[in-house]
């Protein structure tokens, strides 16, 4: 944290930065979840009077809306005070401000449940062994982010990308990826490349329900383009089956990320369930 005086003592952009990290820094400290380093230690001030100290310093930026600077003056002088609701939206005020407006990666991200060094960082990723992932052709690159975003968060071993698979180091697709892209193992294989020791499937129309299907313990599951889906060659190499998810819309289609965060879970669903039923 940085002193409200030296704070306003900074120019134009700088200060805008500077303060919009302050305040993600202020809402993960009060979400009880702060960055080692990053802990509100003043002593002079409590941390709410300091929320309140930084937020004036915003008000005086002649960028501030009119109706912005309404909204954070009302939550200023809510009784009883919510900390929490003043950072947030002063944060989102000042990255439309700075012209990175919110979106999903500026959600507040919980601590990591992996082991880290004596300086918070992640040593060693906790996953699922053998749960991966193929991408087969697919163009997006915010859809690739997602889909690495998506096996990293819920602990997906490996991603396998097919031949005509977009760059996953793609700049937007890294944007989309926040950071997962180069935290996750993956590799660029063709079908015939795939490991030949673990079953493969497919997610795709048709199938079984996902409510019926059975999950293995280890596998690949395989993903397909946006315009085509999986196609016939790669379903002629998921000898362990095709699974749906059931839709009731009258387009009954759902973006290839989403599709896969669907997958994911009830795959990772089945493995807890497992996991926690007693061997006979």
């Amino acid at each position: 944290m940085i002193d409200p005086r030296k704070l306003f003592q900074l120019e134009g952009g700088q200060k805008r930065r500077k303060l919009a990290l302050t305040f993600g820094a202020l809402e993960r400290d009060i979400n009880g979840m702060a960055e080692k380093g990053m802990e509100y230690t003043f002593t002079s001030m409590t941390r709410a009077d300091y929320t309140k100290e930084i937020t004036k310093i915003l008000l005086k930026d002649p960028k501030l809306t009119p109706k912005a600077a309404e909204e954070l003056e009302s939550l200023l002088k809510a009784e009883p005070f919510d900390e929490l609701a003043l950072c947030n939206r002063a944060r989102h005020h000042l990255l439309a401000i700075i012209g990175t407006f919110p979106a999903e990666w500026d959600l507040i991200i919980a601590p990591h449940a992996s082991p880290t060094d004596e300086n918070g960082v992640v040593i060693k990723r906790d996953f699922f062994p053998g749960v991966c992932v193929y991408a087969e052709d697919i163009r997006s690159p915010f859809n690739i982010g997602s889909i690495f975003r998506t096996a990293e968060g819920m602990g997906a071993d490996k991603v396998y990308i097919s031949p005509f698979c977009i760059d996953p180091e793609q700049p937007r697709a890294v944007r989309s990826g926040m950071g997962c892209i180069e935290t996750m193992g993956w590799e660029r294989l063709s079908l015939e490349e795939l490991p030949e020791d673990l079953p493969v499937f497919a997610l795709e129309t048709g199938g079984t329900p996902i409510d019926e299907f059975v999950f293995p313990e280890k596998g690949i599951c395989v993903i397909g383009s946006e315009e085509l889906g999986v196609s016939p060659q790669a379903l002629k190499r998921c000898t362990y089956g095709t699974v749906t998810i059931p839709m009731k819309g009258l387009k009954a289609s759902l973006n290839v990320g989403v599709a896969f965060g669907i997958l994911m879970e009830k795959w990772c669903e089945s493995l807890r369930s497992k996991a926690s039923t007693p061997q006979k």
